[in-house]
């Protein structure tokens, strides 16, 4: 398929507030659905030959972050001069989200794409590398909050993903050792580490 976002919006609330209303469709393996819907973007990319290594971190805050060495998120610039960067947090990725013909994630369930992530975490910080540039974005509960601030020094690309999810919509705990069972599935694609942080 070719598109994998409409870029004619940054963010679509209605689809935002119905992931939200619908939080137990995509919690049942919970907070864990999350970190896979994640993991699956940077394990497409090194499928591409882009992506060498992840490395998911599970943080004492109960938030977790998947790092990768990719090609990081597409941006553009628009007439004004103004960044724009593919609004995969905020707006549904038409691949894989409401199809019955998804890919399975290791854990049995539909991928549906990483709004799903935006829309069911407290806060997402999504940071970005490219070869032409780096940035950080703020997401609350799916929503952008203010500009992409840039960031210098551009040593290697790749982008991190830091969410922490909403217990009131993502009930359950999270250990390493579930996390590297089911990144298991990728074992013969890309290498993935998997940290806890000590409380």
């Amino acid at each position: 398929m070719g598109a994998t976002h409409s870029w004619s919006s940054p963010v679509d609330t209605d689809h935002l507030d119905e992931i939200r209303r619908n939080a137990g469709e995509f919690t049942s393996a919970g907070p864990l659905r999350l970190v896979l819907e994640v993991l699956a973007y940077p394990v497409d990319e090194a499928v591409d030959g882009s992506t060498t290594r992840i490395r998911v971190v599970l943080h004492a805050d109960g938030s977790v972050s998947v790092a990768d060495d990719g090609r990081g998120t597409e941006t553009r610039v628009d007439d004004d001069g103004v960044a724009r960067v593919k609004p995969i947090m905020a707006t549904k990725d038409l691949r894989f989200y409401g199809r019955d013909d998804a890919p399975l994630l290791p854990d049995g369930s539909p991928r549906a794409g990483i709004s799903v992530v935006a829309a069911l975490s407290e806060w997402v910080v999504h940071t970005n590398r490219r070869a032409e540039g780096g940035w950080s974005q703020r997401f609350e509960r799916g929503l952008p909050q203010g500009v992409l601030e840039d960031l210098p020094g551009q040593a290697s690309t790749g982008t991190v993903v830091h969410f922490r999810p909403d217990p009131a919509l993502v009930p359950g705990s999270l250990a390493a050792d579930e996390v590297r069972a089911a990144a298991q599935a990728y074992a013969g694609v890309v290498p993935i580490e998997v940290v806890a942080e000590s409380v």
